[in-house]
């Protein structure tokens, strides 16, 4: 774990093991995803069965060091956004019942060097708005609704 917390229990160490306990679903929606060890996890849960969605910024994702293509490449459905603002949300939901949320985007930097937040609730009270939202935005943003100039 490269973070600067003890090896036994880091930041990226318990966030992994939480995205890891996934058994049927993913939802991700987050502005910044170049983690390769974050990227990797994600992978690992598509390839076990675990149904995985996406939602990031168009602007961010094409960025050197996004994870996107490779997710996208392993046939994990992703979606974005088509406007001129960001698509600033940074969230997870393991499983339609754990939400992980905060300041942290999914990238090395935030990871290693910075001053970042990481909420993990499983109350189903602050679960069900996260999760109506990534529903509400991946509706939003389905390429079929796209426009071409």
């Amino acid at each position: 774990c490269p973070c600067p917390l003890p090896h036994g229990d880091c930041s990226l160490s318990r966030l992994l093991r939480r995205l890891l306990s996934a058994r049927r679903s993913l939802e991700i929606c987050l502005f910044a995803f170049s983690s390769p060890q974050l990227g990797h996890a994600v992978r690992l849960l598509h390839r076990r069965g675990v149904r995985v969605r996406i939602v990031t910024d168009a602007q961010y994702m094409g960025l050197q060091g996004s994870q996107i293509g490779l997710l996208r490449h392993a046939g994990i459905q992703v979606r974005h956004d088509q406007e001129s603002g960001y698509m600033h949300h940074k969230f997870a939901i393991v499983d339609r019942r754990v939400l992980i949320t905060g300041s942290l985007n999914w990238t090395t930097q935030a990871i290693q060097n910075n001053r970042e937040n990481v909420l993990v609730v499983e109350d189903a009270e602050y679960v069900k708005p996260f999760l109506d939202e990534f529903e509400r935005i991946w509706e939003e943003y389905n390429p079929i609704n796209y426009r071409f100039f």
